[in-house]
Order: structure tokens, then C-alpha cells, then sequence
């Protein structure tokens, strides 16, 4: 008898598993605590504290953000955006290999100019080299060199600390990061006998927020610079190097990596900033130097004749001012123009740009606002140095006061939008003794707490020029165009580098005004989606609705060409494709001379 066999039983069917993408976000409310629990309430993970902006960073699911947005409306909930930093450089020699006797390498440092340009050789000659104080740099990291050394030895003596908010990768695989700090900082001495670097014997403190290719994203940026904040006493960080920029995509006050860097000015740390280089066109400089309390800074060159200064000019991708609240930017000027610094020869930025790459396989030639502000971070740490007690607005005020402005005669050659208050002067700045012209009418403390904002004296007039307005209001004429700018960027070489141009009126365009709804700008903004302003208020968080049209109004208040506050905005959110845009940073260019001739 057989026995028939029993079919097998199908497996019962196993449920699908579903991964669920998830984004990093910048999460903000009264205070960190309050922004975990809200994250950890709807399920989300948060990933950092950033006691900076009272925030954290979080993971979130669409779901849970959609679930944030809907039970916590007072929350302020920002996308990650990305950024990218990749200065401004040109293509390399041909590599050569470096003879290597122990341990050290066996070539001769090379000259640099822009110490000298700017008068900073002398301070050295009087001690003056930024001892005990120590610059922060947010950028791509530092490569160990002996430039930023003490001694002969790869010991980094002068690098206190190093903090890397990135997951992964050490060092300089950019190579930017290496080229800005050693142009604030290389101690190398040049067959002339001067310094390469501009404080040549400051202190270091390495922040690497951004991977080899140049890229970061606000979360990491964020957590950057509170890190800095937190450790400022510790390693005595009284300058914060920002080299890079991005197009604005709301009010400087609605940022939050702006908030970040008000943060850090409040603490007592000087920020200086690049301006970017989206010039010559108005109404270009990038965040955070469109922050109006920091230090920004633009571009010079010397036409690579470094020993005639008749023939210098802004370069001609400097970004260029008004901010889009009325403020004027650059602040200053300071040498960017084919300046050489170090850098690894395997650094990604060499990688398809050998042409200034100099025969050592060591120095490298890169223009840009990113080289201006590294040397504006050495002259503040000289500053400082010559006077501990200097607060940033000290410094800011100090170094407008002792700048040159291009002038050909009795005329300025550049409007304020341009140049800011002038070319630097590293000795001038150390030993100036004006106080009080910077940051006029602004309130840091009521501005970071929401309390007021504040818009600057530019207008845009009738005949489409920028207007600088005095405190009564009426437009600032002195000096040719200086203060009514007709957007015009070809000149003649006619003109020099002089103190004729003395801002007298006390940095008059520093003046600020407290936010109100009657000053609108004229013109319509990159980021405005909506025609109905009615519910729009200086520190509101809500929006009125969305249309796919773009419209502003003007009433020709005091300062008529100011801006109406951000609107487009979800809830009083930033715009959530932040975390998908791309946003280029100071797009690299030819370090050649770069001047419009008539």
C-alpha cells in the first residue's frame, strides 16, 4: 500500500519592506531642548546640537516633516542647502619631484608681494606678527606643512586644534583650505628676507567642513562654527576665516547660517567674510558676507606689478554691493589677484589645473575674494595682537578708517558699492585710534532674538541708480560718484590709490534703520513668489499665498528702496528645495589681470 506524499506547504507570503528615504534638516526654535524634543516627538533623529542658532540638526522622513510642520507651526524648519567652495585658481606647471633630506624639503620659499603691498612687512619689522592670537578656518582643512609651523619640523605648533564635523576624510583633499590659511599665516621667509604670510606667527585652529570636491551643506557649516563658538575661550579663536559664499535666498536675518555668524560676532569673534566672486554686476555679494555686522571683503589687483601701485584695480569678479536690504558690501578691499599660497600637489583643485602650479610642486597661484579675506583674517589678528581689548566692531570701524580709495583727481573711480571704503592698510589699521563708525544703529542681541531687523541707507532712485542716504535721509554727494552709482564698471587707468578719499562722514553708509513695511524695494527680488504683501510684517512668521507671479510695489518712503520682508515662505519655513539646490561658491577664475578698459 502506498502512502501518497503530502504537497508542500507555500511559504506564507513576507511583507515588502519599505525603505524610507530620509533628509537632513535644520531644525529652530527658543531652544535646543525644545527643537530635540520636537524632532524626537514625531519620530525623527536628531543628529547635532547647534547651540549657535538655539537648533539641531535632524533626519526626518517626508512624513515626519510633514508631521513637525503641522504640530509644532512655531518651529522654524530650514532645508539643508548645499554648498560648494572651490576659490578662484588657474591650471598648473608640469610637477616636479621634491628632493627630501631629512625629512625637510629641499626648496627655496617664494616671494609674495601682498604683505608688502599693504604694509604689513612693517608691522612685522616692529614685532608685530600675530603672536597669541588664533584665527579660525571653516574651509576644506590644513594641510601639515612646516609654513604653518614654528619650527622646521612637521610638529604643527601653531595648529592648537583640529575638529572635523565631516564624517569622514582628513586633512586638505581640496587644497583650499591650505592655500587660505598660508596666506594669512605661512612664516616662510622669502630670498628678500620678509615673511610669506601676512600674520606669520598666529595660531591656527583647523574647522574642515568641506569634503575634497569643495562641498558642505548649511547643516555642517552650522556645526562648524558652533564648535568655534563653544572652544573660542579655550584656544583664544578671536577671528573666524569664512572663505566662500552663496547667492542669497532670503533676508540675512531669516538665514540661518547667517544667524550662525551673528552668533559668533556676538561672542566677541571677528568674522570676516568673502564677498564672492559674482561681480562686476550690483547686487551680488553672497551669503554670509551680505550679513551687515561682519567684515567683508572684495577683491584688488596689483596687474602684476607689484612694485607700481598706479596700475592697480578691483578685480573685476568681485562681488559687488548693494545687499538686497539696503546695505553697503564689500566693506573693504584687500589684495586677491594671482596670490600664492601652498598647497598639495595631489590636491583635488591641482587635478586639471596645472598651469599655476609652481615649479617646487608646493606654491600655487589662486585669485579670488576667498584670497582677499584671508588676508584681511591675518591684519585683524595683527590687531589684535597690538590690542587685546579690540572688540569686533572695533576692528571693523578701525580698518574702514584706514583703507585708500581709487581716485583719479578729487573723484572717486569707484562707487561705495564697489569698493567698499577702500584698499587696506594693514599699518594704518594697527595704529588707528577711531572708535564708534561701525555698525551704526544696529542692535545684534534684538536682531538675533527677532525682535527688530534692520535695513541699510541704499535706495534704488527713479533712474534705476543707487543711492546712499545721509541720516536726514537726503542722498550722499561727495566725491563723484561715489554714493550715487549709475552701475557703471569701465574706467580708465587714470587713477591711484590714495588718502585724498578720507570717509569723513563717519562710515555714514554703515548707518542702519530699524525694518519697517513702508520701505519697499523698487525692483523685484530672486526668491519672491507671491503678489499679496498685506500679511507680511518685520518679524512675522507667516505668509500670505502662493502664486507663480512675482510683483513689488514702492511707496518712496525715507528710504524707498528697501525691501519689503521675504515672502514665498511655507509656514514661515525656508524654502525645503534648499535641500536639493546646488549652490555654486566662488566659481574659480583665470588669475590673470581681470579689468575692463575703456
Amino acid at each position: 500500500m502506498t502512502t501518497a506524499s503530502a504537497s508542500p506547504t507555500a511559504p506564507a507570503p513576507q511583507p515588502q519592506r519599505v525603505e524610507v528615504q530620509t533628509a537632513r534638516y535644520i531644525v529652530q526654535a527658543d531652544s535646543v531642548e525644545q527643537a530635540r524634543a520636537a524632532v524626537t516627538l514625531v519620530a525623527g533623529r536628531v543628529l547635532v546640537e547647534l547651540q549657535v542658532i538655539r537648533g539641531v540638526g535632524a533626519a526626518l522622513t517626508p512624513a515626519q516633516r510633514e508631521q513637525l510642520q503641522r504640530e509644532f507651526p512655531d518651529l522654524r524648519l530650514h532645508g539643508n542647502r548645499n554648498l560648494e567652495i572651490s576659490g578662484l585658481f588657474g591650471r598648473l606647471l608640469s610637477t616636479v619631484e621634491l628632493d627630501l633630506s631629512d625629512g625637510l624639503v629641499a626648496w627655496q620659499p617664494k616671494e609674495t608681494n601682498y604683505p608688502d603691498w599693504i604694509d604689513a612687512d612693517q608691522l612685522h619689522a616692529r614685532g608685530i606678527d600675530g603672536s597669541g592670537v588664533s584665527i579660525a578656518f571653516l574651509d576644506s582643512g590644513i594641510w601639515q606643512h612646516n609654513g604653518l609651523d614654528k619650527g622646521l619640523r612637521l610638529s604643527n605648533q601653531r595648529v592648537l586644534a583640529t575638529h572635523n564635523v565631516l564624517e569622514d576624510g582628513e586633512g586638505d583633499e581640496s587644497g583650499h583650505g591650505t592655500h587660505i590659511a598660508t596666506v594669512a599665516a605661512s612664516n616662510f621667509v622669502t630670498p628678500s628676507g620678509d615673511f610669506q604670510g601676512i600674520a606669520p606667527n598666529v595660531n591656527l585652529v583647523d574647522v574642515k567642513a568641506f569634503d575634497e570636491n569643495g562641498s558642505s551643506t548649511y547643516l555642517d557649516v552650522i556645526t562648524g562654527i558652533d564648535w568655534i563658538v563653544q572652544h573660542k575661550d579655550q584656544y583664544n579663536i578671536r577671528v573666524l576665516n569664512m572663505s566662500f559664499s552663496a547667492p542669497p535666498q532670503s533676508y540675512y536675518w531669516e538665514d540661518p547660517l547667517n544667524q550662525a555668524v551673528m552668533a559668533a560676532w556676538q561672542a566677541g569673534i571677528v568674522v570676516v567674510a568673502s564677498a564672492g566672486n559674482a561681480g562686476p554686476e550690483p547686487m551680488t555679494v553672497g551669503v554670509p558676507g551680505n550679513v551687515p555686522y561682519v567684515i567683508t571683503v572684495g577683491s584688488a589687483d596689483d596687474n602684476y606689478t607689484p612694485y607700481d601701485k598706479t596700475d592697480d584695480f578691483l578685480s573685476s569678479f568681485s562681488s559687488v554691493g548693494p545687499t538686497f536690504e539696503g546695505f553697503v558690501k564689500p566693506d573693504i578691499l584687500a589684495p586677491g589677484g594671482h596670490l600664492m599660497g601652498i598647497m598639495p600637489s595631489d590636491a583635488k583643485i591641482v587635478a586639471g589645473h596645472k598651469k599655476y602650479l609652481l615649479e617646487d610642486n608646493r606654491h600655487f597661484k589662486m585669485s579670488g575674494t576667498s584670497q582677499s579675506a584671508a588676508v584681511v583674517s591675518g591684519v585683524v589678528a595683527l590687531m589684535l595682537q597690538a590690542d587685546p581689548s579690540l572688540q569686533p566692531d572695533d576692528v571693523k570701524c578701525r580698518l574702514a578708517s584706514a583703507t585708500y580709495a581709487a581716485m583719479n583727481g578729487d573723484d572717486a573711480m569707484y562707487s561705495v558699492f564697489q569698493q567698499g571704503a577702500g584698499l587696506i592698510n594693514a599699518q594704518d589699521a594697527v595704529d588707528s585710534t577711531a572708535t564708534g563708525c561701525a555698525n551704526q544703529g544696529l542692535d545684534i542681541a534684538a536682531d538675533l532674538a527677532g525682535e527688530m531687523h534692520f535695513a541699510g541707507p541704499v535706495q534704488e532712485d527713479e533712474e534705476g541708480r543707487f543711492v546712499v542716504r545721509d541720516e536726514n535721509g537726503e542722498p550722499t554727494e561727495l566725491n563723484g560718484d561715489a554714493y550715487i552709482w549709475s552701475r557703471a564698471y569701465i574706467w580708465s587707468r587714470a587713477y591711484i590709490w590714495s588718502r585724498a578719499y578720507i570717509w569723513s562722514r563717519a562710515y555714514i553708509w554703515s548707518r542702519a534703520y530699524i525694518w519697517s513695511r513702508a520701505y519697499i524695494w523698487s525692483r523685484s527680488l530672486p526668491w519672491e513668489t507671491t503678489t499679496d504683501h498685506s500679511q507680511v510684517s518685520s518679524d512675522s512668521t507667516e505668509s500670505s499665498s502662493s502664486t507663480n507671479e512675482s510683483s513689488t510695489t514702492s511707496d518712496g518712503g525715507l528710504l524707498g528702496g528697501l525691501l519689503e520682508p521675504v515672502t514665498g515662505l511655507i509656514g514661515g519655513l525656508l524654502p525645503l528645495d534648499w535641500a536639493l539646490s546646488l549652490v555654486p561658491i566662488n566659481e574659480w577664475v583665470e588669475p590673470e589681470p581681470q579689468r575692463y578698459h575703456d
